[in-house]
């Protein structure tokens, strides 16, 4: 768990900030949507002047999150514009979710010129060290836990609002619950998220009853493609550009739809090839807590955690297949010895 002294640290600091510039990392999922409009509504409830942006395409799913919808890099303001103060002129950034450059895309160019101090809260292993103030808790299920506890230290509000953005961001990430990170600190910080008004059943309607004609589309071709290996304990799918053509479906509607064949009994490690523009695949990667695929990433220039860790990889698909599957295979031996 964070220390008091770093969060001490960081609570001087925001209070001393006036103007807080908040980020992420690519392709945000449900964690980081939710802990960064937890704190974007907590910094406004202060009385700061806070701006968002994104470093790729928010899913729609996690709108409802947002009062306005976060600028996106690159398409509601460039990078140039950034640098020049164009779109905001912060005295604070924080970065939510993310303590690496590759995983900040083209914001990691704004932080190298930046002069402003930046506050980093996450729970990833991958650290960069990007931060002049880290809250780091490799043992927190969800960055979403580690603001929850920040607000908590600093006796700032939790409303109904916040709670239900902090409930996305640990339920989430967590499976709903049904993740081996699942713990008692987290049922216990949910708990208090219900009494301050998130509520569970309507949300878990919302996220994961939802789901959009084209989406569906993009899982069920997702799911024609299922390869096992290894006597069924390696899953492997694959989505190509034209797959997103036909279902008319976009990037963003790929998030949690390499856990379906987690389903299958047998499978102990996933992994789910993302074909994207420049030819290069994001792979991602998930474990049910034997196959370490944190390393595997790593090892390619990725990250993440244990069970559930991404690496953009270069084709063609087979060869990047191929890398994947040699690594699991490495892991498989040494279990089975």
């Amino acid at each position: 768990m964070t220390n008091d002294v770093n969060f001490q640290k960081a609570v001087e600091l925001i209070n001393k900030s006036k103007r807080v510039l908040i980020t992420t990392h690519t392709r945000p999922d449900g964690d980081a949507c939710g802990a960064v409009a937890a704190v974007y509504d907590t910094l406004i409830s202060l009385g700061k002047k806070a701006e968002l942006i994104l470093p790729s395409e928010l899913p729609e799913w996690y709108e409802f999150l947002f009062a306005k919808k976060p600028a996106i890099l690159g398409k509601d303001v460039s990078v140039e514009q950034l640098k020049k103060g164009e779109f905001f002129q912060p005295d604070l950034i924080i970065l939510i979710d993310v303590n690496s450059n590759n995983q900040l895309s083209k914001f990691a160019e704004v932080l190298k010129q930046n002069k402003k101090s930046v506050i980093v809260i996450d729970h990833h292993m991958t650290n960069d060290g990007l931060g002049d103030i880290e809250l780091i808790d490799t043992d927190a299920a969800a960055t979403g836990l580690i603001v929850f506890d920040l607000m908590k230290y600093a006796g700032w509000k939790l409303n109904k609002k916040i709670a239900t953005a902090l409930f996305v961001a640990i339920a989430t990430d967590t499976g709903w619950f049904c993740f081996n990170n699942t713990d008692s600190r987290v049922f216990s910080a949910c708990a208090e998220l219900i009494q301050s008004g998130a509520g569970p059943a309507k949300l878990h309607n919302d996220l994961y009853r939802d789901f959009s004609v084209q989406r569906f589309r993009l899982m069920t071709a997702m799911l024609n493609t299922l390869e096992l290996h290894f006597e069924g304990r390696l899953a492997i799918q694959h989505l190509l550009r034209d797959d997103f053509k036909r279902a008319g479906a976009a990037d963003k509607d790929t998030e949690n739809l390499i856990d379906e064949c987690q389903r299958i009994g047998t499978v102990e490690a996933a992994a789910l090839f993302v074909g994207l523009a420049d030819s290069r695949f994001k792979c991602s990667l998930r474990s049910k807590g034997s196959i370490n695929v944190r390393l595997i990433a790593q090892k390619f220039g990725g990250g993440g955690h244990t069970m559930a860790a991404g690496v953009h990889l270069a084709g063609p698909l087979e060869n990047a297949k191929q890398l994947i599957k040699a690594e699991v295979e490495k892991q498989l031996q040494q279990l089975d010895k």
